[in-house]
């Protein structure tokens, strides 16, 4: 659970990587098109619903990996661009830290009335 600490004249704030990804997580969720967050470990089964998003923190400024699959249908570009814009959006707005980079994976396609695991 690394933290990203800032300071100021009141005292200290940190947020943890896990916060950051789940507040990632709940953005890119919205985005009409998508169906879960893959697991990184996805397999030809298609274990869905238990990923997260990686984030690196350098110097304050986040860069944010997801790994998603989406809903059969929708447009991959347009999808994977408006994930890209809300999870920036999301994450700067709620913690104050800067987002450089949103990286998405497309990892899979929901069929409806396919199975898949959660």
């Amino acid at each position: 659970m690394n933290l990203n600490e800032k300071s100021s004249a009141g005292g200290s704030l940190r947020i943890s990587r896990d916060v950051i990804a789940t507040i990632a997580g709940a953005a890119a969720k919205e985005v009409s098109g998508v169906y879960a967050l893959a697991h990184p470990s996805m397999d030809l089964r298609g274990i869905v619903g238990r990923g997260k998003a990686d984030i690196t923190l350098t110097d304050g400024i986040a860069e944010i990996r997801m790994r998603l699959v989406l809903e059969s249908g929708a447009k991959i570009r347009e999808t994977a661009e408006n994930v890209q814009q809300a999870v920036k959006e999301a994450v700067q707005n709620m913690t104050g830290i800067t987002v450089s980079k949103v990286n998405v994976v497309v990892a899979g396609i929901h069929y409806e009335g396919a199975e898949i695991d959660d």
